[in-house]
């Protein structure tokens, strides 16, 4: 049967971005499912094929994977080139991945993810500055160690993965990252998968309230590309 990887609007959705990105770079073949947030909560209209009422979920058969990282950390189990083969390299990639999912929550908070926006943010609050800042250092190290184009050398993997909602963020709000994260930033930008799922969320139709109001909490509005 194979894996169904069931996500949300291409525009807000961060953590469906992660394992989408990254089995499509990685040729992992499955089948592309989209439950868009439909209401304030769609906790339990979730509930019906996720255990946490959130997504990403990935289904292989009679299997349900739930969260990005244990997405990944199933597919790495199945997979190769989801984490660097330098034990160097792998060993950093791991840490910068969960230093990703469980912390800046600043980034998060007061630059929410919407792809086919420009925003002129609010001035930064000084957990915002510092969760920049980490950003700016967290880059640069890895490129700087492990050669680059991506963040631990040479080929795409998990790493990337969990940073590349990110990259959209820092067009999306105007974040200085440093030249070593510009850099970054403007590759992953135009890869294929990333363009493809920019295209998808300048098409999309749905626009949620919440999200919507997340949005003009964070700044200016100062273009709005989506056509939907």
């Amino acid at each position: 049967m194979g894996y169904t990887l069931i996500t949300a609007n291409r525009n807000y959705s961060s953590w469906s971005l992660r394992p989408w990105v990254l089995m499509t770079m990685l040729g992992i073949p499955f089948a592309d499912r989209l439950e868009p947030f439909a209401a304030a909560s769609n906790y339990d209209a979730f509930r019906a094929f996720s255990p946490t009422g959130q997504v990403p979920v990935l289904l292989d058969d009679a299997w349900t994977v739930w969260d990005s990282l244990g997405i990944t950390l199933y597919l790495a189990d199945r997979h190769e080139g989801v984490w660097p083969s330098d034990p160097a390299a792998r060993a950093w990639a791991q840490c910068a991945v969960t230093e990703m999912h469980g912390s800046f929550s600043a980034l998060r908070n007061d630059c929410t993810m919407n792809v086919g926006v420009r925003v002129q943010p609010k001035p930064m609050s000084a957990a915002l500055k510092r969760d920049v800042a980490r950003l700016t250092e967290l880059w640069a190290q890895g490129l700087d160690s492990f050669g680059g184009p991506f963040l631990a050398g040479p080929h795409f993997t998990a790493v990337d993965a969990f940073f590349a909602p990110v990259a959209f963020r820092v067009r999306t709000y105007g974040l200085d990252v440093g030249h070593a994260g510009k850099e970054w930033v403007h590759h992953m930008l135009g890869l294929a998968p990333m363009l493809a799922w920019e295209k998808d969320a300048l098409t999309e139709s749905w626009r949620e309230v919440g999200h919507e109001a997340e949005l003009r909490d964070c700044g200016l509005i100062t273009a709005d590309y989506r056509q939907g």
